[in-house]
């Protein structure tokens, strides 16, 4: 149990009881297979890590990433060129027509991305990634500038911009880490203050469909393509514009959607059930890591989980204290750092998506739940036959709960603004 006051609390056995009531039924009903959760890199996240003494800098990879102790995170996001939490702006190739991508180059991830994703590595050797582009290089733009605008829609930029996202997959491999997915655009539908670029619907279907899926076939990439990071309710606009066409579809191993777009996980999932779905960046939050967005938090992961997504990626995992970006935003983190003091702070977001990861475990199957807190609630069947029960009290006073368990009744109380994870 986790409260507001008191986090990862070993609570007694609910007791049997032979109440009629029943607020949450507990299902039998397989839905998705589980791939994992996770977080996202970037830049701003290793220099707070490096700000810490060497043996808190392991303490706080070990809280994400080993699997005994920590969340034991498996599935994580990497941004190409900058991201909204990167130091300045950047891409791997800025020089002017380059159109052959002879400039390309990811040194600079060596100084923080990559010594970043090596420590989780060490953790977890089969740590999968994936990976999206802010922005392309401002030469491929129009109008030519890092922050808004949208990519010229000229054969011969396409064309580069495929063998760019191309030649960023093999870099890393290179380097002896594998991306496992790419996700075409971070926000297709929004413009930002930080790193973005504007794509409809029928932008990203075209550029996958003539160019990316192509290009990736030509190199012999067996990094899968996701139609994602998509921040939009437009389900007709984006998801169905692509997937329907047959020569996008076949290039498409998932979808991926953030902010606005948890409105189209349920009609996606129910549309096309076999496609694999992935939250792919928690809401930001306000930087002040309080016990509300905490509990914000646990609403999205019963929302995204309950509608049929196969993974979960918090969103930036570490960074300073306030969370505040070089582009003046603030979000929340799962730790904070206070560089100058060198310690960390674990935020209550960490804790409540340590009641997930820490006990939802790989190939783990959905169960469905039925009765008036099932929207407070998830279900799990891990492949032990154990069963993973995630439950939220959102009221401000104690609530004394029924859950029906087939043919038993068992009674829990739960604790005013209480988080619970219970293995059954």
């Amino acid at each position: 149990m986790t409260t507001p006051a008191r986090a990862w609390q070993i609570q007694g056995m609910p007791s049997v009881t032979r109440s009629r009531e029943e607020h949450l039924r507990l299902g039998s009903a397989y839905d998705q297979m589980w791939r994992g959760f996770g977080g996202c890199f970037n830049e701003l996240g290793w220099v707070a890590l490096s700000a810490l003494r060497g043996v808190d800098r392991n303490r706080v990879m070990d809280a994400l990433f080993d699997p005994e102790d920590g969340c034991g995170f498996n599935l994580c996001r990497v941004p190409i060129g900058a991201s909204d939490y990167a130091l300045e702006w950047y891409s791997h190739n800025e020089s002017d027509g380059d159109l052959e991508m002879r400039n390309f180059s990811v040194d600079r991830d060596l100084r923080c991305l990559i010594p970043y994703i090596r420590m989780a590595l060490e953790r977890r050797p089969k740590l999968k990634l994936f990976a999206s582009p802010w922005s392309p290089p401002t030469w491929m733009k129009e109008p030519r500038s890092y922050h808004g605008g949208q990519l010229l829609w000229k054969p011969e930029i396409l064309e580069a911009y495929a063998l760019y996202l191309a030649r960023f997959v093999k870099a890393y491999q290179a380097e002896g880490i594998r991306i496992q997915q790419i996700h075409v655009q971070n926000d297709p539908a929004a413009d930002g203050k930080f790193p973005s670029c504007r794509w409809s619907g029928s932008q990203l279907r075209d550029f996958i469909r003539g160019y990316l899926g192509p290009m990736f076939q030509k190199q012999r990439l067996r990094t899968e393509i996701w139609l994602g990071t998509l921040n939009t309710d437009d389900y007709n606009g984006y998801t169905l514009t692509v997937l329907a066409d047959p020569m996008a579809r076949q290039y498409i191993s998932g979808v991926g959607c953030q902010g606005a777009g948890k409105a189209i996980v349920r009609p996606t999932h129910e549309n096309w059930p076999d496609l694999p779905l992935m939250q792919t960046e928690n809401d930001c939050g306000d930087g002040k890591n309080s016990w509300e967005c905490a509990q914000d938090v646990f609403g999205l992961l019963q929302h995204y989980l309950s509608g049929g997504v196969s993974a979960y990626a918090y969103g930036p995992m570490v960074l300073p204290r306030g969370g505040v970006s070089p582009w003046g935003g603030a979000q929340n983190s799962l730790i904070s750092v206070d560089p100058e003091r060198r310690t960390f702070r674990f935020n209550p977001d960490y804790y409540v998506m340590k009641h997930f990861a820490h006990f939802i475990a790989l190939n783990a199957v959905r169960l469905d739940l039925s009765g008036e807190w099932s929207r407070n609630a998830v279900l799990f069947l891990n492949d032990d036959d154990s069963r993973v029960l995630v439950l939220q009290n959102p009221f401000p006073e104690s609530r004394r709960i029924v859950l029906a368990d087939g043919s038993r009744t068992l009674s829990l109380s739960l604790q005013p603004e209480s988080i619970h994870t219970l293995i059954l």
